[in-house]
């Protein structure tokens, strides 16, 4: 999947101090799978904002108005995020810098999920 958000998001809410590894081209967590690791955290982030919101917006993505674009990329690159930190936090400066910035992005995703269950597709839709 991966339509709605790029890595360079998700990897610019983790902040300076993520395991730089994450961003080297072909990384994956085992070494042996075939996915970068941090486009599957974006395509689980895409599935569970879909979920949420009970709307594949996966799929609507082209269709959507910009502004509607930007609050899907906030919430997928939010929760991107916080795997992202959550793999590895020795980088940061305390444990609770870390957990500090997880409680801030999951805020941020759910708070955009939730402005995502209130609207009519069709009121998105007519927009774009």
């Amino acid at each position: 999947m991966a339509v709605t958000c790029v890595s360079g998001a998700a990897l610019l809410k983790a902040g300076g101090f993520y395991n730089s590894v994450l961003s080297g081209a072909g990384m994956t967590i085992s070494g042996a799978g075939t996915q970068i690791a941090v486009d599957n955290w974006i395509d689980q982030a895409e599935a569970y904002v879909n979920v949420a919101s009970k709307k594949n917006w996966t799929s609507l993505y082209p269709s959507l108005s910009d502004d509607v674009k930007l609050i899907i990329e906030d919430a997928v690159s939010s929760l991107a995020a916080i795997n992202i930190i959550a793999w590895d936090m020795s980088g940061y400066t305390q444990r609770g810098e870390a957990e500090s910035m997880i409680n801030v992005l999951r805020d941020s995703a759910n708070r955009n999920i939730m402005k995502l269950e209130e609207q009519k597709e069709k009121d998105f839709i007519e927009e774009a």
